[in-house]
């Protein structure tokens, strides 16, 4: 059995992506969007689907980007709906995501989920099974050097997710540092350094 670790990122890989092609205009933008969403999350959670009017230069219809968090899932969807006609009278045209296809735009840099995506994506894979997440601690500390041009910021979390119905309990703590400085009369300040973020995980048994 093949093992796919899943990242609370956003989904960028090609293997995650797939463009579908050829839909006919015989239904609304939103008609189509319901249609794909209604077949596609058969075959797990998506984080990204979008519907996009076919350029003027082409015969009317619409294209669509899908993206999963599961490169599996993605695969899978693709297999079942390439040269499908699903709901319409013409088979649709569905290909995993490709750095030479004109409409994948794909950006190197990995950005965590957002807070509603990450929610979306723990309730599929552990269940609607009464898990819940705490904030223990949120601490902000503040240092200055060099005087007032250079100010470095600490923030400091600890954060527990607990699955009441299995007794487990996860706890999460994570650092966030950034250091700036600060020009204008305005105050506007210019990043020295990346944040860096870490987390750590421990299982309380």
């Amino acid at each position: 059995m093949d093992i796919e670790i899943l990242e609370f990122q956003v989904p960028n890989e090609n293997n995650k992506m797939l463009l579908v092609w050829d839909v006919e205009p015989s239904h609304t933008k939103a008609q189509v969007y319901e249609k794909l969403y209604n077949i596609f999350s058969c075959f797990g959670p998506l984080y990204l689907l979008k519907v996009c009017s076919n350029a003027p230069q082409n015969p009317p219809g619409f294209y669509a980007l899908v993206k999963f968090y599961s490169a599996a899932q993605a695969s899978k969807a693709q297999c079942h709906t390439d040269g499908q006609a699903l709901f319409q009278t013409s088979p649709l045209k569905v290909r995993l995501g490709s750095r030479k296809t004109p409409h994948c735009h794909l950006t190197v840099k990995r950005r965590s989920l957002s807070h509603s995506h990450c929610v979306e994506l723990a309730n599929y894979f552990c269940g609607f099974n009464g898990w819940r997440t705490k904030i223990i601690s949120l601490t902000d500390e503040h240092e200055a050097e060099g005087g007032v041009r250079f100010r470095r910021l600490k923030f400091g979390c600890e954060l527990e997710l607990s699955f009441p119905l299995h007794r487990q309990t996860i706890n999460a703590a994570a650092v966030v540092e950034d250091s700036f400085t600060s020009t204008g009369r305005n105050g506007s300040c210019i990043v020295k350094k990346f944040i860096y973020i870490s987390i750590h995980l421990l299982a309380e048994q």
